[in-house]
């Protein structure tokens, strides 16, 4: 059997696994260890070994705990809580007022958290019931909470980001910093569209009641505080890092203890807070360990096969392809993986095959990184089974159908697209940043 034969055989095994409800660790580690074996017997027990050495000497992977504990703290506190009371007052009396509010406090929670599930969840407890119970049309809130909650595997600090440039080997640093202004332009996007559409229906968003617009100054200028401390977090974690003061896990072990200590200074951490944080720190982080070991074991046996070398011919020299048309053609695929996968599957499963590949086509991968995040984000709102929609449903009231969500993803995945295709046409709008930090 020719290695091209082999290679096609095992990504379709894993893809097989997968449809079977297998988790995705158990069934890209089970294809990868198998192969080895049978292809170099005893000798292939080497790979898995060699794997988890190299995820263990891997000191950017203390990150993560960091970050995911960081983000529970201030969502688990209701630090959050206080960021939409925020928007209520200042964006209230204007039509759209709370939507636009919502796709910033989305953008800050990503600030905050760096996982698009915590967006989802706190934009569908907070923000969901404030909007329906104001009138606000149903569909359209239905997408601004979708679309918002994406924003968080893209707005530093992106744990996605931190994932791919892991397996990527590019810096993690770049990689953030390329995500700053598509992710900013995104919601800028997203905010445009919401106030030019309750601009001409402003029945679809309508303004608040004069008795909840009467706050006085003070107090406006105290839920402004409050609502700023999540920017002041993110200020003291980003800072020392861009200027390099401090190292990568240096700053988010910063992050993380400042948003311990601004819960301890409001009173709000309590034991239930504390224990619920680290557990749920536990679980994400060791999932995370286990899909990066098990992807680093398959992408030593696919890399050893030479599939990569032998898929670029492919494309390249038998089909005449050219490199922008494969891009496309992954982004593409991207997208329908994104119909039964999360993020952090989908990298696992392709980047073995597309990270080099990319490379050997002369592509940048921090660019690309970008690319990937943002066609996981249209992947996760696309019917029929869109990551998204599934969560939506789950946690919006029984009024709104899944027919209402479906419905309520279409522009915004129509500007998501328009996001995409601008970042590709123009890469600098993703790497002027990194440039202008790092190239000084």
């Amino acid at each position: 059997m020719s290695h091209e034969m082999i290679a096609i055989v095992m990504f379709s095994s894993m893809m097989l696994m997968l449809f079977t409800g297998q988790r995705v660790f158990g069934a890209i580690g089970a294809v990868g260890a198998i192969a080895a074996v049978t292809l170099w017997g005893t000798g292939g027990s080497d790979i898995p070994f060699s794997s988890a050495m190299k995820l263990m000497k891997w000191y950017p992977l203390l990150t993560l705990p960091m970050f995911i504990f960081m983000g529970y703290v201030l969502s688990e506190s209701k630090i959050a809580d206080d960021l939409y009371k925020m928007f209520h007052v200042w964006m209230g009396p204007i039509n759209g007022g709370l939507a636009i509010g919502t796709i910033g406090l989305m953008v800050l929670v990503s600030a905050m958290n760096g996982l698009s599930v915590a967006g989802m969840a706190i934009g569908a407890t907070i923000a969901l019931p404030e909007l329906l119970k104001r009138g606000y049309d149903k569909r359209m809130v239905t997408g601004v909470i979708q679309a918002g909650s994406s924003l968080g595997i893209l707005v530093p600090p992106s744990v996605v980001l931190v994932l791919y440039a892991m397996i990527a080997r590019q810096p993690v640093g770049q990689l953030w910093l390329a995500g700053v202004i598509p992710g900013l332009m995104m919601a800028t996007m997203f905010i445009i569209y919401i106030a030019v559409r309750c601009k001409i229906n402003p029945s679809l968003g309508p303004v608040l009641p004069p008795e909840e617009r009467t706050v006085s100054t003070a107090e406006k200028l105290r839920l402004l505080r409050a609502g700023l401390l999540p920017l002041v977090i993110f200020a003291a974690m980003m800072v020392p890092f861009v200027n390099g003061w401090t190292s990568l896990v240096e700053s988010s072990a910063i992050g993380a203890m400042t948003a311990f200590a601004a819960a301890v200074l409001k009173g709000r951490m309590t034991k239930a807070v504390f224990e619920t944080s680290v557990r749920q720190t536990l679980a994400i982080s060791c999932m995370f360990m286990w899909i990066i070991l098990a992807a680093l074991g398959f992408g030593a046996v696919f890399d050893g096969l030479g599939a990569v070398r032998a898929i670029d011919n492919l494309f390249t020299q038998q089909l005449g392809l050219e490199p922008w048309m494969i891009l496309v053609l992954m982004q593409l695929s991207f997208l329908l993986m994104g119909t039964f996968l999360d993020d952090t599957a989908m990298l696992v499963i392709v980047a073995p095959l597309y990270v080099p590949l990319v490379q050997a086509l002369g592509f940048d991968l921090v660019w690309y990184g970008v690319l990937y995040t943002i066609t996981t984000q249209i992947a996760y709102m696309t019917p029929p089974f869109g990551y998204n929609l599934f969560l939506m449903r789950a946690m919006a009231p029984k009024e709104i159908t899944l027919r209402d969500i479906y419905g309520s993803i279409l522009p915004f995945v129509m500007i998501m697209v328009l996001a995409l295709t601008l970042i590709m046409l123009f890469p600098q709008i993703a790497l002027w940043l990194p440039e202008y930090v790092y190239g000084k």
